[in-house]
């Protein structure tokens, strides 16, 4: 017979903390908040990630890509990601975020309820990006298909100050992800 006592102890950690990864599409976001967040899981952190292709999908459907859409679309993934963070979760935000102002009000409503925020800048420059073209959507800029393309004919405003920036195009996945890792486990949040 079995009792709790002879079953292995499991660890969950309840600090929460989101984690936004900005960049530009194709610079490795998501791929390096798939990695992060899978060490994360193996050490006993609640994690969740609020892909920013799932959140147009499911919560912000209906939005377009004009600027006052993608603000609404980043101020609903920043509520989402406090709340979450805030309940103990690890919130992993792999989302484009165009607009310094629409990063800061997330960052301000982190600040404002005490929950741990950092940014990550995920720095892959245009023309490493455009070769990568994970969905396509370099090629189809070129070809006339799409216009909107954040970095190429619509704007992203670099982060001036993150708390970490990432040159994917130096450095494996896993480098990447540990680089983050490193920055959460020097602020305690990991």
């Amino acid at each position: 017979m079995t009792t709790t006592s002879d079953l292995p102890e499991e660890k969950h950690v309840t600090t929460g903390a989101t984690v936004w990864l900005t960049g530009l599409p194709s610079a490795g976001k998501t791929t390096i908040a798939y990695e992060l967040a899978g060490r994360l899981r193996e050490e006993g952190h609640l994690v969740e990630v609020l892909d920013g292709d799932e959140i147009r999908e499911f919560i912000s459907a209906g939005l377009g890509f004009s600027r006052e859409d993608r603000h609404t679309n980043v101020q609903r993934i920043g509520f989402l990601a406090e709340l979450l963070a805030r309940n103990g979760v690890k919130a992993l935000v792999p989302v484009i975020a165009p607009y310094a102002d629409s990063r800061e009000a997330v960052r301000k409503r982190h600040q404002e309820s005490g929950t741990a925020y950092i940014e990550v800048h995920v720095a892959t420059p245009v023309e490493v990006c455009s070769v990568r073209d994970v969905k396509g959507l370099y090629a189809k800029q070129a070809a006339g298909e799409l216009t909107g393309l954040t970095g190429v004919d619509d704007p992203y405003e670099e982060p001036e100050s993150p708390d970490l920036r990432i040159e994917s195009q130096d450095q494996t996945v896993q480098e990447s992800a540990a680089a983050v890792h490193a920055l959460l486990t020097e602020r305690g949040l990991a």
